[in-house]
């Protein structure tokens, strides 16, 4: 089939899960053979990942300068509301199609406003999980609009072996002794780093040789201790899963989750708090825990089982990496490509 001619527009500047996933999936895509340019702040971390990765990157400035840039395209895929707004306003009497995709399941302030801006100035809507379908749903947006497309996860680049497991852990400070349990992700409210510190509080009696690894930037990050590390932003992810007994995302609101998955790809176990998409993801008693959101004393209780029965966690390791499969780049690449396709296809 012939390739496509595609524009990403991202507006933030830092990177997190939603930069990562659509720098995951313009890789893939272009192993499919598309033709795709990203436009984005200038000093944001996306632009200079994307350089690196060999893409052209085309600075984000006035509608005006977008709107030279996507001049030539047939897609044009936003990955936040502020570029869904550009891209509006940048693509009048074009041919290009407007795609865009929701990361986030915060409930809208404003339902109506919500319902507009995904009704008439988009043709299609990437929902990241059915969480966030639902919101967009509650919100009026039209379910014909909707389609769900988990963002997908890249499988390790090598298996753990012990030599490697125990390297990755001394990056770390730590060593085979130690029970380890790790998260990802900006240290924002809704991350809730807070609630796993207070479960790693809350352990320091029933489990001395608990050490959490919280990896990310963010206003609200915490001050490390003897038994939380805070390493800042984690550029081998990796290494990092290597050295993980256990990963915990407890979230108290949460679009996907693909840190998540992510782990669940390298076989680290994952607790998680049953809220968006993070119910979709882990297999709760088969690949890990579901627990109430803000829960510190649940997840505490998750984290002493875990650590209680090395036999369980390893079974359902071996589990993670088989389930993992579902959230395989190659599938959500296919599925954006077929998106994409059909939408022309109804454009004509």
């Amino acid at each position: 089939m012939p390739s496509l001619s595609i524009v990403h527009v991202d507006t933030a500047a830092a990177f997190r899960g939603g930069q990562q996933a659509l720098l995951t999936l313009a890789c893939a895509l272009r192993v499919r053979g598309h033709v795709q340019q990203i436009v984005t702040p200038a000093d944001s971390a996306l632009a200079r990942r994307a350089c690196a990765a060999g893409f052209p990157v085309s600075p984000l400035g006035s509608v005006h300068k977008l709107r030279q840039y996507v001049q030539e395209a047939q897609i044009v895929h936003t990955h936040s509301g502020r570029a869904q707004t550009l891209a509006f306003f940048a693509t009048a009497r074009l041919n290009a199609l407007r795609v865009t995709t929701r990361h986030v399941a915060f409930e809208p302030r404003h339902p109506a406003v919500h319902r507009l801006k995904y009704t008439l100035t988009c043709h299609g809507v990437i929902a990241v999980s059915e969480g966030v379908r639902r919101i967009l749903l509650s919100a009026g947006v039209p379910a014909e609009k909707i389609t769900v497309i988990f963002n997908g996860v890249e499988p390790p680049a090598a298996a753990v072996t012990p030599g490697r497991r125990s390297a990755a852990r001394a990056k770390y400070g730590l060593t085979d002794e130690h029970f380890v349990v790790g998260h990802l992700g900006a240290f924002t409210s809704e991350k809730g780093q807070d609630v796993a510190a207070q479960a790693a509080s809350l352990l320091e009696q029933r489990l001395p040789g608990l050490r959490m690894v919280l990896g990310g930037e963010g206003p609200l990050r915490i001050a490390p201790t003897s038994r939380v590390l805070i390493p800042g932003f984690i550029t081998d992810r990796d290494e990092f899963f290597a050295a993980l007994d256990l990963f915990v995302m407890p979230s108290r609101s949460e679009g996907w989750g693909i840190a998540a998955a992510e782990a669940l790809a390298h076989g680290v176990p994952v607790a998680a708090s049953d809220t968006g998409g993070l119910g979709e993801i882990v297999d709760a008693g088969q690949t890990g825990w579901l627990l109430p959101p803000g829960d510190a004393e649940a997840l505490a209780a998750a984290i002493c089982e875990a650590a209680s029965h090395p036999d369980r966690l390893r079974a359902m390791s071996a589990r993670a990496r088989e389930r993992a499969r579902r959230f395989s780049i190659e599938q959500t690449a296919a599925q954006t490509e077929r998106l994409y396709r059909r939408l022309l296809d109804e454009a004509r």
